[in-house]
């Protein structure tokens, strides 16, 4: 079964050339579709933050993700950047650190192993085979700091690299002028 695309008959979606061409355009046609997911994440699910919150985001990384509207717009915004699994990872280790069952600690400390921290798992974040050597000797009797340094890797990263350029981000600034505008309708109704 052989589909004949372009009018020729050597460009068939079987065809070596045509992967070659959808490997090629693949990145920037999901950026395009991410970039469209940003735009309603500022319209749908980033409604709540006022003027005041946003600006305090850009004192810290650490404001910025212990505020929940936070924590969802860069979470959008990382995923317009194909990086959030840093933040998740992040996350799952702030939850992982009040784990209080030994049994739940164990396989939920798997769990983190396996989606983040293993060599091609789903969702590997960028660590040195020391840390991520360290972190594998410590799963045989995992407590809540067996994470530790790599979480501080990753905010490290994050706080460095990402967090910059979403302070940065046409995002941000479209996040921050509709805060505004709220802000200023809020302030008039109150006048009137």
């Amino acid at each position: 079964m052989d589909f004949v695309l372009f009018g020729d008959d050597t460009t068939s979606v079987f065809s070596p050339r045509y992967k070659r061409m959808m490997h090629k355009t693949w990145k920037p046609r999901i950026h395009i579709h991410l970039q469209s997911q940003a735009q309603k994440a500022i319209q749908k699910k980033v409604k709540g933050p006022a003027a005041a919150d946003l600006d305090l985001w850009t004192k810290s990384l650490l404001y910025l993700l212990s505020d929940q509207n936070g924590q969802m717009a860069f979470k959008t915004f990382l995923k317009s950047e194909f990086c959030e699994e840093n933040l998740e990872f992040w996350l799952a280790c702030e939850e992982f650190k009040c784990t209080k069952s030994k049994d739940i600690l164990t396989s939920t400390a798997i769990g983190i192993y396996e989606q983040f921290i293993r060599t091609d798992s789903p969702k590997q974040i960028n660590l040195d085979f020391h840390t991520r050597e360290r972190i594998t000797q410590s799963l045989q009797h995992p407590t809540t700091s067996c994470f530790v340094v790599a979480q501080r890797k990753i905010y490290h990263l994050m706080e460095n690299d990402a967090y910059p350029r979403f302070i940065q981000s046409d995002f941000y600034k479209e996040l921050h002028a509709a805060a505004s505008k709220g802000a200023k309708k809020n302030h008039r109704r109150v006048l009137h």
